[in-house]
Parts: C-alpha cells; sequence; structure tokens
C-alpha cells in the first residue's frame, strides 16, 4: 500500500527522522501477519515515534497484562522500600505474614525474603502452569502459596510463580493498610496517561499480585517510561529511585526456558545487539526498555492465545529487533 505524506512534513522534516520514520511504519506495516498482534508503540526519548493497532485494536483500549502486572508489582516494593513501608529486601515473609502461615511449616519458610519473591527464588512449588487453576480455586490464595512444598531452597533456582507476586500485594496491603490498586494510583498519580482498570482479587479482598491487570498499551508505555528515564516522571518528579531500577536489571538467576536473565521483575536478554530489559505476560503482553536507545516499545497480543511454545513470543523478540535496527539507523 503507498503512503504519502503531508507536503509540510516533507519540507520541515530532517531526512534522518524522515527516513526513521518511513523505516518504522514498514516495519510495523509487515508486523501484521503476525496475527495474535494487537498493538505496537514505540517511543523515543519519550515521544511516540510509531504506533499501530491490528484487527480493530487501539492502544488506548485496556487489555490484560497478564504477568507483564508483575513488573508493576516489584515497582511497588522498591517504592514501598524507599517510603519506609517495608525494610527491605532481606526482610521475611515470614515476619508480616504470621497468620497465614502453616502450621508445621517446613522451618525453611522462616527464610524467605522479599527479595527471594521479586527474583522468583522462593523455592517453593508454584502456582502457575499446570498448578494455576487449582491455587486459584482455593479459599485463601496466600495461604495456599505460603503451604506449597519446597522444590528448592530459598534462594536457589528460579521457579517461576504468581503465588510469589501475590505474596507480594499481600504484604504490601498488610504493611501499608491500603491495597495494592490504591497504592498504585497514588504512588504513579503523576504520570500522565498511567492507569489501571479491572483488577482481580483474591477471595480475601488482596489484588492479584502478578495477573488480570488491565492497562491500556499507552498505560504501559508510561509505566515504562517512568524506568527509562531513571524513575522520574516527565515533569521531573521522581518515582522511583534509580537504585531500586539498578536492582531490579541487576541478574540474579535465569529462567531454565529460555536462559534469559531475571532480576526483580524484569527479563534481560541481548535483543539486536542491545541489552534489553522486558516484562512478559502470557499471550505476547510485551514491554521492552532499551536504556542505550533511550527505546521504550510496548506490543500486546491475543491474551487468550499461548506465545510461549508456539513462538509467538520470539517473534515479538525479532519484530524489536527490527525495530531496533530502524531506531539505531537514524
Amino acid at each position: 500500500m503507498t503512503r504519502f505524506l503531508p507536503l509540510a512534513l516533507l519540507l520541515v522534516a530532517p531526512l534522518p527522522a524522515l527516513a526513521q520514520s518511513l523505516d518504522l511504519e514498514a516495519t510495523l506495516e509487515r508486523a501484521d501477519v503476525l496475527e495474535p498482534l494487537e498493538t505496537v508503540l514505540v517511543s523515543v526519548d519519550g515521544d511516540v515515534i510509531a504506533e499501530r493497532g491490528y484487527n480493530g485494536h487501539s492502544p488506548d483500549d485496556p487489555t490484560n497484562i497478564k504477568s507483564a502486572s508483575k513488573t508493576v508489582i516489584s515497582a511497588l516494593v522498591g517504592i514501598a522500600i524507599d517510603k519506609g513501608v517495608l525494610d527491605g529486601v532481606d526482610q521475611t515473609v515470614a515476619s508480616i505474614l504470621t497468620d497465614d502461615l502453616p502450621e508445621d511449616a517446613d522451618p525453611r519458610i522462616n527464610d524467605i525474603t522479599i527479595g527471594n519473591l521479586l527474583s522468583m527464588q522462593a523455592g517453593l512449588t508454584p502456582t502457575s502452569g499446570a498448578n494455576y487453576g487449582r491455587w486459584v480455586a482455593s479459599r485463601n490464595w496466600v495461604r495456599n502459596a505460603l503451604a506449597q512444598p519446597f522444590e528448592t531452597d530459598p534462594g536457589g533456582r528460579m521457579l517461576y510463580s504468581t503465588g510469589s507476586t501475590h505474596l507480594l500485594s499481600a504484604i504490601l496491603t498488610e504493611e501499608s493498610s491500603q491495597s495494592t490498586l490504591s497504592l498504585a494510583r497514588d504512588w504513579f498519580d503523576g504520570v500522565p496517561d498511567f492507569g489501571i482498570g479491572g483488577w482481580e482479587r483474591d477471595p480475601q479482598g488482596v489484588y492479584l499480585g502478578g495477573n488480570q491487570m488491565a492497562m491500556s498499551p499507552r498505560s504501559l508505555l508510561a509505566f515504562g517510561e517512568v524506568y527509562r528515564n531513571g524513575g522520574l516522571a516527565p515533569d521531573g518528579t521522581r518515582v522511583i529511585s534509580e537504585d531500586w531500577i539498578e536492582q531490579s536489571w541487576s541478574e540474579r538467576t535465569n529462567s531454565r526456558f529460555t536462559g534469559d536473565g531475571y532480576g526483580y521483575g524484569w527479563f534481560l536478554r541481548e535483543i539486536g545487539g542491545e541489552d534489553v530489559r522486558y516484562a512478559w505476560g502470557y499471550g505476547g503482553q510485551m514491554l521492552y526498555v532499551v536504556p542505550d536507545l533511550n527505546l521504550t516499545v510496548v506490543m500486546t497480543s491475543d491474551e487468550n492465545a499461548p506465545s510461549a511454545g508456539n513462538g509467538h513470543r520470539d517473534a515479538l523478540h525479532r519484530l524489536l529487533g527490527e525495530i531496533i535496527t530502524d531506531v539505531r539507523a537514524d
């Protein structure tokens, strides 16, 4: 399809920027072959330079970001530590969720720290994957997650589990006496476009840490931009400390499925020759930050279709690689 640019744009746009715009347009148009893909947003230096909705979807429409919400939970924990709501990543879970500990618990439950939950190194059997349905069918998700048998010692290999991030949501609720949703709205109030819509809660009213969160792609981009901008809102207001971002982007373990590194709620890998930090949700809900290019990219996909085993997630990584090439060319 031929695209015509306004004459005024042709007259005032610098040639490299114009070439970049055309390259990105072509790249996003080719991405139409990725059937589950719904939206793509590309931002450089805080400015959206390209966006596209596929099959009637819009970057402004709320979507279920699935496990990408684990990264939002990580941010709230970091802010809570900076504000003194939590003592730090070495604070133990058992010292906070005392009333939910199982009877005759494995003594190792006293060794699990907030940091272990953030890096998916609690050691408890995961409540994700095949165990997810049984977990959310239980009457108390916090107690059920804490009652899981140990597969490794705390601090051992990565065991990806929504139960771990839900425990973080419960900890935030307990220590702040506010809901996690209230904290998110309060602490990100100064970030334009940021907003959380629907969000599932457990039977006790605790917001589900790490799944079933509705955000628009534009809202997810605004969240990612805070990290890309060193923890600052667009007006310069400090939202997240630089130290927390550094801690979150430091590799602490790695996925046995992809080999990608994992910090505090962020995956780490190289794409297109650049160090990339990314959040990933089921179906292909992606938030990418490429610090050296001042680049933030959001991609959302059909929330009901898988993205790992069928290669869709890898296709999204390749699409990011093409976007990186286009941006680097400028």
